[in-house]
C-alpha cells in the first residue's frame, strides 16, 4: 500500500538494514551522528515514551515532510515493534535516501533492554 502511495515501483526499494537496540544504544553512546525518526502516532510518542532525542514524524505524514529530513546523516526509523518503521525506511529509500536503518524490535526492544526513555 505505501509503496503505491509513494508512487514507487517495488523494484526501486533497496534492501533495508536493521539495527538492534543494543547496537543503536552503542552508536548513541559513542556519539555517532544518527537522526532518530519516530514514526508512531503523537499519542504513542507522548504516552508510551520515546528514545531521548528522537524526532516525531508520524508515518502518515512522512511523504509530505521528507524535505525536513537530513540527507547527509543516517536515519534510524523507530516505531512500536519495527513494522511501521520498516515501511518508513522503504518509503525513504524510494524517495532517494540511501542511509536509512530500521530499529528491529522497535520501542518494545528498546524498553525490554532497559534503555532510557522520555
Amino acid at each position: 500500500m505505501f509503496k503505491t502511495f509513494f508512487n514507487q515501483p517495488t523494484e526501486t526499494i533497496s534492501k533495508i538494514e536493521n539495527i538492534t537496540a543494543p547496537d543503536l544504544k552503542n552508536s548513541l553512546d559513542t556519539g555517532e551522528p544518527v537522526f532518530l525518526l519516530d514514526v508512531r502516532s503523537a499519542m504513542e510518542y507522548q504516552y508510551d515514551g520515546h528514545i531521548p532525542g528522537a524526532r516525531l514524524l508520524p508515518l502518515n505524514a512522512l511523504y509530505g515532510r521528507v524535505h525536513e529530513l537530513p540527507a547527509d546523516q543516517t536515519i534510524v526509523c523507530i516505531c512500536r515493534s519495527g513494522n511501521r518503521s520498516m515501511i518508513a525506511c522503504e518509503a525513504l529509500a524510494a524517495a532517494g535516501f540511501d542511509n536509512v536503518v530500521n530499529l528491529r524490535g522497535g520501542m518494545f526492544g528498546w524498553q525490554v533492554a532497559g534503555y532510557p526513555m522520555q
